[in-house]
């Protein structure tokens, strides 16, 4: 048997906590342990005896793979000079968000506390008003294919941020969508049916507010793309742009004025919300 096989009570404990999806708070925080063990003049081979973990155990909570435990932070804490930064940053860290991207995990934070929220769309209807098979059918046309169980963390992930339209009736959501996104019929006649009699009931919702962007509009005030604006409890404005596999939160105050100013522009370049509704049963009409 050697070293890696033997196992203490504690690592049994920390093994079973293997993340399917690593937080930006784990990968910081191991990248913070190897920083201390090399200081310290550790090997992991060296480190993993110290510690009574695994080289294996020491390996993953450095690549942020695993939650460490109260046992492996306290003895990682000792091995390295008892600075206290391994005991005091052990207790920010969060499990990564399954079935939402990396790239858009910090903004659905934000989402969770602003005291306001703006959404323009031109690809898909957005998440906040998708029909639970309309969303099944967007992940259905990933690539690569995903597997089941990420299909129903990506769904369930999808409509838990949904609540928050309900759970927060005082904060304004505002959302302006392009009429083509309606008229596709992704899924099949069946999903879209469903999607507009959704998205027709979560626009009847008073701090929901939904405008259509009209095929025939002669002017368009966000032709560079999707946009999200939100506006924090300290009243600071913040902006997101999402592309192909990647995503940017925006913080610099010029820029994110420059997206308001876009988005104000396109409300007033839209449907009114009672044009938009009529729109929307016209379209569930015609299916």
């Amino acid at each position: 048997m050697t070293d890696d096989d033997m196992t203490d009570p504690a690592e049994e404990a920390c093994g079973a906590e293997r993340e399917p999806d690593p937080s930006d708070s784990l990968r910081t925080f191991g990248a913070v342990v190897q920083a201390l063990r090399e200081h310290a003049g550790f090997s992991r081979a060296e480190f993993s005896d110290v510690v009574r973990f695994s080289k294996h155990t020491v390996e993953s909570v450095e690549l942020g793979r695993r939650m460490p435990d109260e046992a492996f932070v306290e003895r990682a804490e000792g091995a390295t000079g008892n600075t206290g930064a391994l005991r005091k940053s052990s207790g920010f860290l969060t499990r990564g968000e399954v079935g939402l991207a990396v790239w858009f995990r910090r903004w659905a934070r934000l989402e969770k506390t602003a005291v306001s929220l703006c959404t323009y769309e031109c690809r898909l209807v957005p998440g906040l008003l998708q029909s639970e098979a309309y969303a099944r059918a967007v992940f259905d046309n990933s690539i690569p294919p995903l597997s089941d169980r990420q299909l129903e963390a990506q769904v369930a992930a999808r409509l838990d941020r949904q609540k928050m339209l309900y759970e927060r009736p005082n904060v304004p959501f505002s959302f302006i969508v392009e009429e083509h996104l309606f008229r596709r019929r992704l899924g099949g006649r069946e999903v879209t049916c469903g999607l507009l009699d959704h998205v027709l009931g979560l626009a009847a919702l008073r701090n929901v507010t939904l405008q259509v962007m009209p095929l025939d509009a002669e002017f368009h005030a966000c032709l560079d793309g999707p946009v999200r604006l939100l506006e924090t409890p300290a009243r600071r404005r913040l902006a997101y742009s999402e592309g192909q596999q990647n995503g940017r939160l925006i913080a610099d105050a010029k820029e994110v004025s420059l997206l308001y100013q876009c988005y104000d522009t396109l409300r007033s370049q839209a449907l009114n919300p009672k044009d938009s509704r009529g729109l929307l049963e016209r379209l569930r009409g015609e299916l």
